[in-house]
């Protein structure tokens, strides 16, 4: 028998192996659903000691932990927070002392919300003192800080470190104003640096430890840069600021900027100019995707590479003969496929902390000296996967029927011929000003071990390709988005990469809208559909929900997805529910704050109705997205047995 033949026999052979011996083959569920113990690191100034957000197994208790690096066994101090708060913002302000921005979980679809507290501790977890906030009674100076009630986060410190940091804050008293402060850790004493009668700004602080700009979106949703000559601020005109403009920091001899910057709703690109907007000059730019991640050199600080906020991430170095880009090369070439990222380094420039990341990778973090070249791993973000046994994810583009080209990530199951697979169409969140990228995705990569295509699309709204491509979304929550995932399934159809009998529709929030909207506008593509946390009552959102409490969530609907009464009904898939033709499977959270437990169950009533058979999940304590490992566990053992049930078994996957 030839080595060929034999090898054409068990290859046959390995595809007729019981399902149970494939199954037992499967990277386990409890693998994907892992909370990452560590996350978030920053390094002290002198490179001796790492800051990390921990999070312990129940995945709603967090910690503030200080490991020195020469030792990552066991945490040097920890400091517990209560339960689901967590550390969102961590500067050293000192070799000793670090300020904490404290956040509150709200669930694991959206990133925390900012409580507006701020702490600081030294880093053995002596000398704690309440810096900002409305529980003033903490705070060694409690009698005089009545008025500290609002938002507040850390925003910088100055280098070098000096045991002081940048504070800004957000009066609820008087929130006509934003203002920033330098204040001492140590004393808990304020000097103030800046002060503008608009709400919700931020503010680019110099060398100089002066705020030469302040920007943000106002509460009605129009985005703004103030720059200061003297003691006034000066908004800035459109001939100055284009339809974007983000300031980053001054070049080293303070003459001039660097920004991001668009024109003409373009994609965003980096530039340097001058402070009031002369002698620019465009450093790094792309005519189909913004500038995504900005590499700089140790303080003063100058960006030395970039990428862009689509495809695989790949680097164009500006100066590509400098120090940092070259170690960057280096590194590069060491961890090949991956994404490499100065996070910190030490003041003296002596010590990088820096990440390695891929499609494969959620993130692995290292030290380098850069005297001699010794690299050293710290920790991996979530040691249970095992990259080598993720499977790829490939940006592609393709033409949507209006002839714009879109961005497509298929999630390509190990070891499978891209050709007829069974198909899962995952749209992303947001829907506007969020986007789906070539990194890791718990999600993707579940659904691919278990055999199945996935096929992710940054349709009209999206973020990442600038700032026409996103208001192209606006108002189009059930046509022009859910036109665009259609085109993404007809194309996969067409490329061959689908089986066009095997397709499933799954996603979370927006994405769970999308999963009964789809289906509605195209009948008899797919099979099954689950939402996760999804919005079902367009007009409910007016009515229930986080983001109608505030005047700049109202307006975000208002601009976004529309107001029209009439337009809302007729887009409200629980308004539709006859016209679902297919399996619905029903995820939600029941003490859910941004899409209520009130939009699952009035999109069950619809079912219900309609006389339209589902599947139904809930969880209490759950928020938008389920924290607990045992609650996703069992999201995934569902889902994976709903998938199965209605476009069939995955393709084996490679071991």
């Amino acid at each position: 028998m030839t080595f060929r033949f034999a090898r054409t026999l068990l290859s046959a052979a390995c595809l007729l192996l019981p399902a149970a011996i494939l199954a037992a083959d499967r990277i386990p569920v409890e693998d994907f659903v892992h909370h990452a113990q560590l996350s978030m690191p920053t390094l002290s100034p002198d490179g001796k000691h790492l800051a990390v957000n921990m999070t312990f197994a129940d995945g709603s208790s967090h910690a503030l932990a200080v490991y020195d690096v020469s030792d990552m066994s066991r945490p040097v101090s920890l400091l517990r927070l209560p339960k689901y708060e967590l550390a969102i913002g961590i500067v050293w302000a000192s070799n000793t002392r670090l300020v904490v921005d404290k956040g509150r979980q709200v669930g694991s679809i959206d990133q925390p919300a900012a409580t507006g507290e701020v702490i600081a501790t030294d880093f053995d977890g002596k000398n704690q003192d309440y810096l900002y906030g409305p529980e003033t009674r903490f705070s060694s100076r409690a009698g005089t800080r009545g008025t500290d009630r609002g938002w507040g986060f850390a925003d910088g410190a100055p280098t070098p470190s000096n045991g002081h940091f940048y504070l800004t804050t957000y009066s609820w008293d008087s929130n006509d104003y934003s203002t920033l402060y330098d204040v001492d850790t140590s004393k808990n004493s304020r000097r103030l640096v800046g002060q503008i009668k608009v709400p919700g700004m931020q503010f680019m602080i110099g060398a100089d430890g002066k705020a030469h700009y302040a920007y943000g979106q106002t509460d009605d949703w129009e985005y703004v840069v103030y720059r200061q000559q003297g003691n006034s601020w000066m908004k800035m005109s459109a001939a100055e600021t284009g339809s974007s403009f983000t300031p980053l920091f001054l070049t080293p001899d303070r003459q001039h900027i660097y920004a991001r910057h668009a024109v003409d709703g373009d994609p965003d690109r980096l530039i340097v100019q001058d402070e009031n907007g002369g002698n620019r000059k465009v450093l790094a730019s792309d005519s189909f995707g913004s500038i995504g991640t900005i590499e700089d050199t140790p303080y003063p600080y100058q960006p030395f590479a970039t990428t862009l906020a689509t495809g695989v991430p790949q680097f164009t170095y500006i100066d590509a003969n400098s120090a940092p880009a070259k170690l960057h090369r280096a590194l590069s070439l060491k961890f090949p496929g991956s994404h490499v990222h100065f996070i910190d380094f030490s003041e003296n420039g002596g010590t990088l902390l820096f990440s390695v990341s891929s499609d494969r990778n959620p993130g692995s973090y290292f030290l380098i000296d850069t005297t001699n070249y010794k690299v050293t791993k710290l920790f991996d973000s979530q040691p249970l996967i095992d990259p080598a046994k993720m499977a790829e994810r490939r940006p592609l583009r393709f033409k949507a029927s209006n002839g714009t080209e879109l961005e497509a990530i298929l999630t390509i199951p190990t070891g499978a011929n891209l050709t007829k697979l069974p198909m899962v169409l995952v749209p992303h969140g947001g829907p506007i000003n969020v986007a789906d990228h070539w990194g890791f995705d718990d999600d993707a990569q579940f659904l691919a071990s278990r055999g199945y295509l996935v096929l992710q699309v940054n349709y009209r709204g999206s973020s990442g390709r600038g700032g026409n491509f996103k208001a192209a979304g606006y108002h189009q929550w059930g046509t022009g988005i859910q036109q665009d995932l259609i085109d993404a399934v007809k194309w996969a159809i067409a490329e061959n990469y689908a089986d066009p009998q095997r397709i499933c529709i799954y996603g979370a929030s927006f994405g769970g809208y999308s999963a009964m909207m789809a289906p509605i506008r195209a009948p008899g593509m797919f099979k099954c559909a689950v939402g996760y946390a999804g919005i079902y009552d367009m007009g409910m959102r007016y009515t229930k929900g986080d983001t109608q409490e505030s005047k700049a969530g109202r307006n975000a609907l208002r601009i976004q997805m529309g107001d029209d009464p009439a337009e809302l009904a007729a887009n409200s898939p629980v308004n539709l529910a006859s016209k679902i033709d297919l399996p619905v499977f029903l995820i939600h959270g029941e003490d859910d704050q941004r899409a209520p437990f009130a939009q699952a169950k009035a999109m069950r009533a619809a079912l219900d109705a309609a006389h339209k058979p589902y599947e139904w999940m809930s969880k209490p304590g759950e928020g938008h997205g389920f924290y607990s490992e045992e609650n996703n566990i069992e999201r995934y053992n569902k889902l994976q047995a709903f998938l199965k049930k209605y476009i069939g078994p995955g393709v084996p996957v490679a071991p």
